[in-house]
């Protein structure tokens, strides 16, 4: 049996990741490749619970190791339940954000070192990476535009001062700059969903 892909989706708020992320796995579906959507933090009974305490509320609602910690219980269920499993049984996981969001939204956008993030990291999931992450690039202003457009309860991060988005930004950029091997930076605006489709099915190798 071979070993399936784990394909990790970033970006800020409004850059399209979960339609992008849906698209692909539609796509996959369409040529027969065994596929799994799923999502972070959640994805999991357990990562789910973890998840609405992270997402909803006040942005000062956590302390920001305390908030870097229940990404980090989350996504150990969620990797050692739902997707090294799935991936060794030779299916494509498809993740709606992983740890470079931890990395660069606890790490750079609240101050903590991003050695201590990888550091807590290691000592949860070892050297389990992505093997290919997808960052989805759009100003913030014209993603926060759009995002705030949605209606759900999950704005506790959307709801962060402008400063906060562009460090974001800033960060993913600088992380994908370091990693050129495992990201591919995919630019949002002003182009259409397909067009931003066929560039995710090229960096995929799906053309």
């Amino acid at each position: 049996m071979h070993r399936g892909r784990f394909i990790t989706f970033e970006g800020g708020e409004g850059s399209g990741k979960s339609t992008q992320a849906k698209l692909l796995i539609e796509q996959l579906q369409s040529r027969g490749i065994p596929c799994h959507l799923t999502r972070e933090p959640g994805g999991e009974e357990g990562a789910e619970a973890i998840r609405r305490l992270l997402v909803e509320g006040d942005p000062a609602r956590w302390e920001p190791t305390s908030e870097l910690l229940l990404f980090l219980a989350a996504r150990h269920q969620h990797y050692v339940r739902v997707m090294a499993p799935r991936v060794a049984a030779g299916e494509w996981v498809i993740s709606d954000r992983y740890h470079d969001s931890t990395r660069i939204y606890q790490g750079v956008g609240r101050g903590l070192s991003l050695a201590y993030c990888d550091t807590l990291y290691a000592a949860v999931l070892g050297n389990a990476r992505p093997d290919l992450t997808l960052y989805l690039d759009i100003a913030p202003e014209e993603g926060l535009a759009r995002s705030t457009k949605r209606t759900n309860h999950e704005t506790r991060f959307e709801s962060l001062e402008l400063a906060f988005h562009q460090k974001v930004r800033e960060g993913f950029l600088k992380a994908a700059a370091m990693e050129p091997q495992r990201f591919s930076v995919v630019p949002v605006q002003g182009k259409s969903m397909e067009q931003v489709q066929a560039d995710i099915r090229r960096a995929c190798g799906l053309n």
